[in-house]
């Protein structure tokens, strides 16, 4: 690493560039402000010691034109030497966001200590920010793709909503709309995407089993409760919770959904303590909310906590002028990922898909547009390597035309179920969002039967 060390005493930087040097960093000199920025400017260092006490000027000078010089970028920690009669101003400098600061006559040792804890912190800074920066580009709001003016209203709210302080957002849309990409949106365009996104499908499982995955229980709390365990809630703190489907949480959990929404705090099941957490909220569901108030089945407090803030997606056959873009942005997603060379669809490929009525909305074109890259020969695709839609029913009497022909003697449900699954897990490869598209279901849904079944050991059901 290279370090900067400013001080205008002589033997300090020599004493600081013999020992530094046995550590294996870089190490160059300033001997006062004047040269220090001349030196950064040089050559950017890793991290600067910086004495407080200066011929030309004082630290906490240099201080903020090292802030000025790094703002936006990525940021280098600061460690002030100061005597013990100025230690005020060490702690002005800590307040200006130096690292730390230590006092003349200072222990080496202590000191190379501090400075390899400095490099560390930064280097951690600089991954997490790289990890953000990675998971913007894949998540972020440029991926929300469409020209219509109704995507374009939507793209405007999510940009606005990720910006603002909003706690509780509502996303509403048919199923496969999109809504838990527009929830990743906000998280990843906000102030809290270096903080944890977390989500769950609210109908993957049963409700003491989801009400411990959101808020987590104490250990012998209920039969399998070997050990203490964190909710979502908790984990999440400073971040997003995306509560998929909301719309089928059962009016017990509801209850306890809305306290911690409106107290931002809750209890672990069998605890008694209160747990403060700052996270946002954003709920989506396909169902008629209303109609299930005024059937009693969602609560009405509950509707409009999560109602201040609503997006509604529109489904693809009433924005059918974005297909032609969603097809190039999933042609190149999938070319890349299966290293084929499809470029473009024929003419007739694209009057197919423009007259078909997207029952699946932007999931299955993008699971059309999976297949037929996968299986397709060439650079362009034509109409008959889209398959679209499912088979209908049967008619009458014609059993053989079934989906999947009962046995005479009967089957267990279950076994067929963990069947289907290994099958699906066996054609993705293991990859388990691929194989919730094949089964028409959620990734949440499959890990859920993935462990159900047995099948999560290493996570390699597939083999």
């Amino acid at each position: 690493m290279n370090i900067l060390v400013v001080d205008d005493e002589k033997l300090i930087r020599w004493s600081l560039r013999e020992r530094l040097s046995r550590e294996g960093h870089q190490v160059n000199e300033a001997e006062d402000g004047k040269s220090a920025i001349e030196a950064f400017h040089r050559e950017t260092p890793d991290l600067v010691l910086l004495d407080m006490k200066l011929p030309d000027t004082d630290g906490l000078s240099i201080l903020r034109a090292i802030q000025k010089e790094t703002a936006g970028g990525p940021e280098i920690p600061v460690i002030v030497i100061t005597a013990y009669s100025t230690v005020d101003t060490a702690v002005e400098a800590m307040k200006l966001g130096a690292f730390d600061y230590v006092a003349k006559p200072f222990n080496m040792d202590e000191l190379a200590i501090t400075v390899k804890r400095a490099l560390e912190t930064s280097s951690l800074k600089r991954d997490v920010r790289a990890h953000v920066s990675e998971r913007r580009s894949s998540f972020g709001v440029h991926n929300l793709v469409g020209k219509s003016k109704s995507m374009r209203d939507v793209i405007d709210l999510v940009r606005r909503v990720s910006q603002s302080g909003a706690s509780t957002v509502l996303i509403r849309g048919e199923s496969g709309t999109g809504k838990d990409v527009i929830a990743k949106a906000i998280h990843y365009e906000s102030s809290r995407s270096d903080k944890p996104f977390m989500n769950i499908t609210c109908t993957a499982l049963q409700d003491t089993l989801l009400e411990s995955e959101l808020f987590g229980h104490e250990k012998g709390s209920f039969t399998d409760a070997k050990m203490q365990k964190k909710g979502l809630f908790e984990l999440a703190n400073g971040g997003t919770v995306f509560l998929d489907e909301i719309g089928d949480m059962s009016p017990t959990l509801q209850a306890k959904l809305l306290r911690a929404l409106e107290e931002k705090s809750f209890r672990r099941i069998g605890g008694t303590v209160d747990i403060k957490v700052d996270v946002r909220v954003i709920a989506a569901t396909n169902k008629d909310l209303e109609k299930a108030i005024s059937e009693g089945r969602f609560r009405e407090d509950l509707y409009y906590r999560l109602n201040i803030i609503t997006i509604v997606v529109p489904p693809l056959r009433g924005r059918k002028e974005d297909i032609p873009l969603l097809v190039q942005h999933f042609l190149r997603r999938f070319s890349e990922e299966f290293r084929k060379e499809v470029r473009e669809l024929s003419k007739e490929a694209y009057d197919k898909l423009a007259v078909y009525d997207w029952p699946g909305n932007v999931r299955e074109l993008k699971n059309a547009i999976e297949r037929a890259v996968l299986l397709g020969q060439g650079t362009t695709m034509g109409a008959d390597d889209l398959a679209l839609g499912r088979p209908g029913p049967a008619p009458a009497g014609e059993e053989g035309a079934r989906l999947l022909k009962l046995p005479q003697k009967g089957i267990v449900l279950e076994d067929l179920e963990k069947d289907l699954v290994v099958q699906a897990l066996d054609r993705t490869a293991g990859n388990q969002t691929r194989a919730a598209d094949l089964l028409g279901i959620t990734r949440d849904q499959i890990r859920y039967r993935m462990e159900k079944f047995g099948l999560m050991k290493g996570e390699e059901a597939h083999h």
